[in-house]
């Protein structure tokens, strides 16, 4: 019998230590994700973009369409122009504009997306209010560029691009007291100010 539950006690401490390894790798595959992709300069959202071709190709014309979106966050956002005609290999800076209508300072993180989805691989930004988080305080309003060129080697019937940005706030927000302004205390994102008074 003591030699079963010798062997018992063996197998319990693997099946411990085995669920210990894949919990500590489960917490190593985030940064190891991002090393991997700043290796490889794959899915590199937040940096600015090199160009490598600077010729214009002003035998053709792209539309770029403009979009903005908010995700859960309290904000006004827009682009202040809905499009823009462009050649591609042509620097073109465009604006946005973002406002906190709050009495509290919240900060959010925009993220890209492009229509079609093959444009992506195209549009270089060397300038984006979405490479950083943003910061807000009550009643604030900003207008954020964008730099962007549209690389030559777009496939010709590419003719419409859609650049969208979705805004979505970033967790630790400051909640700030309704009577004198003071931070009180920081709410996790899964708490609305109502659920935290």
């Amino acid at each position: 019998m003591s030699d079963v539950s010798a062997e018992n006690r063996r197998l319990l401490v693997r099946l411990a230590l085995s669920a210990v390894a894949m919990f500590g790798f489960g917490f190593a595959l985030v940064p190891l994700y991002d090393k991997i992709c700043e290796v490889t300069g794959v899915n590199n959202l937040l940096q600015p973009e090199q160009v490598a071709n600077t010729q214009v190709d002003e035998s053709r014309t792209v539309l770029v369409q403009f979009d903005a979106n908010l995700h859960d966050l309290p904000w006004q956002f827009r682009p202040l122009q809905g499009a823009v005609k462009v050649h591609p290999g042509e620097l073109v800076t465009v604006e946005y504009e973002v406002s906190n209508p709050r009495a509290e300072a919240i900060s959010g993180q925009a993220v890209p997306s492009y229509g079609p989805q093959l444009a992506g691989q195209f549009f270089r930004k060397l300038d984006c209010f979405c490479f950083t988080r943003q910061t807000l305080a009550p009643g604030e309003k900003r207008t954020m560029p964008v730099a962007f060129v549209i690389d030559p080697d777009l496939p010709r019937d590419v003719r419409v691009i859609t650049m969208s940005y979705t805004f979505f706030e970033v967790a630790g927000r400051r909640v700030m007291s309704e009577e004198d302004g003071e931070v009180r205390r920081v709410v996790p994102l899964s708490y609305s100010k109502k659920s935290a008074s």
